[in-house]
């Protein structure tokens, strides 16, 4: 991975010769033992001691080897915290799995819950149906049944006005018969009074008659000059 970023660092900055490409390529190779990194490890030190001792080229080589070994450790240390933050987004990652697997769980239960209350709803639907549908027939059935007690009632309501006409006609009859028996009561009563004097008037006129008729009989059967008891004569008139 340096090489790449140190071969478009150097391209950017300044010519590279040809001979010096050609070492730069040959460092590029990858070391065959421990050995080669350590010598590229203590490159730094020999670099320091010896600087002005090496020509151009040796400088321009050297200055390339220690762009390479910062490329590399800052490519390390970009890769460590490109390493963290993989960790952390995969165990994000993860935390986020199973929050969507509880999610998805929740969701099913809420689901279910869902379509129990559907199917809750459903059959409350169904019977508030039924019910309603047995509420218009016992709507309509009482309707009828209503009518037809109507029907009755006003029949009912005549026939009892009937009734009502009939019984003031009735009363209205009777009073005015009793009214007549009152004075046909009344004339008799007038009538039997005079007929009770006329009555009582020939009575006494019957009686005083008997009383003549009897002291008439009685003077003629009792002979001259004699004279009658008055127990024969009381006797003589009772028996008359």
């Amino acid at each position: 991975m340096a090489a790449p970023f140190f071969k478009k660092k150097d391209t950017q900055d300044k010519p590279v010769k040809p001979g010096m490409v050609q070492k730069v390529q040959l460092d590029e190779l990858p070391p065959e033992d421990s050995d080669s990194y350590e010598k590229a490890d203590s490159a730094p030190g020999l670099v320091s001691v010896g600087k002005a001792q090496l020509d151009k080229k040796s400088l321009d080589l050297v200055f390339a080897v220690e762009q390479m070994i910062q490329a590399r450790a800052h490519a390390e240390t970009n890769n460590h915290e490109l390493q963290d933050r993989l960790n952390h987004s995969s165990s994000h990652v993860e935390r986020l799995g199973r929050d969507l697997k509880n999610l998805n769980k929740v969701i099913e239960e809420r689901e279910k819950s869902i379509l129990e209350l559907e199917h809750k709803l459903v059959e409350k639907n169904l019977k508030v149906d039924q019910v309603l549908e047995d509420y218009r027939e016992l709507h309509t059935t009482l309707s009828g049944e209503m009518d037809e007690l109507k029907s009755t009632i006003d029949l009912e309501q005549q026939k009892y006005a009937n009734l009502v006409q009939k019984h003031n006609d009735a009363i209205s009859e009777k009073l005015k018969r009793m009214n007549e028996l009152e004075e046909k009561i009344g004339r008799l009563e007038t009538e039997n009074s005079h007929l009770k004097q006329k009555y009582d008037t020939v009575r006494q006129e019957k009686t005083y008659l008997s009383s003549m008729i009897s002291d008439f009989t009685n003077r003629m059967t009792v002979p001259f000059g004699g004279s009658t008891p008055p127990a024969e004569r009381n006797d003589s008139n009772g028996d008359t």
